[in-house]
């Protein structure tokens, strides 16, 4: 029996298509932009998410630094969410490297920081204190729940932060995600930010990278400042192949993914002992947590699952998330539900 991995859509491995297309890749040197598959892939980035121009990054991580770091100067401050990605799984990077001061606002349960807070949050001119520069997103908002940040909101975002003299950078690890679900374009979405970016490697299925899409001016601050971060690759064009085939190919099909995690939520919705932290899943992303009746907390169910070759991960707050990706069809899907009943016992 094989393992399905619901941990997170990182997991996923390169499809068939990709294999194929990262072997007969076209490659030169980037550093000196000389690889024709990468400056085709960064094009390619650019016009779906209707920016000037792209950068190809190793990671998501290396994507929001370097751009944070391309708005900030030393002790600038950036406004963003309690819960975002950039402040509690990115290891300081910004404050450690770029000496750029996080100024967090709780995050709404949908993901959204209050509009009335962040105008709070900007500073006014003073001596003592930090200069606002930055305001960041996060679509979709990983920690709470994979929702998507609709096409409004971050239009009241951006023209706050332009208002305020303020750049506004989108982490849009899971942009598509968001646009497949509210069925407006990834252009549409980004168009309020000055600088995105997007993973390639989550449920696009890409092995490795991400890419950070802006100005010309912005592309060639970040540029740079890649190359201070080590992440100038030479003959990347075998990873870059990988990348134009998921934005060719791999987008539209994310709507599969929502759907089935709406499969696995109402599967589990009954079940004695567990319980949905959102109801309806928003995207790709099912939040669940036990109640002293389960009897079992969440590192036993993970421990139980992997010997039936389901392979999950108990966060420290005794949750458990499950993300559905390619490499999950609707069998895997049923063989969850029903390993689910038999182990807390209905």
């Amino acid at each position: 029996m094989e393992n399905v991995d619901f941990r997170s859509d990182t997991v996923t491995l390169p499809t068939p298509e990709m294999r194929q297309a990262m072997a007969a890749a076209e490659v030169g040197d980037d550093v000196y932009g000389e690889d024709p598959s990468v400056n085709r892939l960064q094009r390619m980035a650019a016009e779906l998410v209707g920016k000037q121009a792209a950068l190809f990054v190793p990671s998501g991580t290396m994507g929001n630094l370097a751009s944070i770091l391309a708005h900030c100067q030393r002790g600038d401050e950036v406004i963003l969410g309690d819960q975002s990605h950039v402040f509690i799984n990115e290891a300081g990077g910004i404050a450690a490297f770029g000496g750029v001061q996080p100024h967090t606002l709780p995050n709404e349960s949908d993901g959204t920081l209050d509009l009335k807070a962040i105008e709070s949050a900007i500073r006014h001119d003073d001596v003592h204190y930090p200069i606002s520069r930055l305001i960041v997103l996060e679509n979709t908002h990983n920690r709470c729940g994979g929702i998507p940040l609709t096409l409004e909101y971050s239009r009241a975002v951006g023209e706050l932060a332009h208002e305020h003299d303020l750049k506004f950078h989108l982490d849009g690890a899971r942009i598509f995600n968001a646009a497949v679900e509210l069925g407006v374009s990834a252009a549409d979405l980004a168009a309020p930010a000055d600088s995105v970016t997007f993973c390639l490697s989550k449920g696009l299925c890409v092995p490795v990278g991400s890419v950070i899409c802006g100005d010309e001016a912005f592309i060639t601050r970040a540029h740079r400042i890649r190359k201070a971060l080590g992440g100038g690759m030479r003959q990347a064009g075998i990873l870059a192949a990988a990348g134009i085939v998921a934005l060719n190919s791999m987008i539209e099909r994310l709507a599969d993914d929502h759907r089935r995690a709406r499969l696995i939520a109402d599967g589990l919705r009954d079940i004695p002992g567990l319980s949905l932290r959102y109801e309806r899943p928003a995207t790709n992303m099912v939040y669940i947590d036990f109640t002293p009746q389960a009897n079992i907390d969440a590192y036993g169910v993970v421990e139980a699952m992997r010997e039936q070759g389901i392979i999950l991960r108990a966060s420290g707050d005794g949750s458990i998330r499950l993300v559905v990706h390619y490499w999950i069809d609707d069998d895997a899907v049923e063989r969850l539900i029903s390993y689910f009943k038999r182990l807390l016992g209905r």
